[in-house]
């Protein structure tokens, strides 16, 4: 199991990640960049911006990191 999961072109410790947004970006801007596109937060007020595939991936990535759901060390 890797520490790392890819969004976009970068490789994202799952350590880092603070919170995953539910729901895609929208905020009506005409030159908006991330229409459509998950934030994940990192720490130090970082985001990266993935694709729906991407945000499932980093979710389980962080599930199994923190032993997933249904383990003995999981959150709930």
């Amino acid at each position: 199991m890797s520490v790392f999961c890819k969004i976009d072109d970068k490789h994202v410790p799952v350590y880092r990640v603070v919170w995953i947004a539910d729901v895609p970006h929208f905020c009506g801007a005409e030159d908006c960049v991330a229409e459509g596109r998950y934030e994940i937060r990192l720490e130090a007020d970082e985001s990266v911006w993935a694709s729906r595939e991407e945000r499932d991936n980093m979710l389980a990535a962080v599930e199994r990191w923190h032993g997933g759901p249904g383990s003995d060390e999981s959150w709930e």
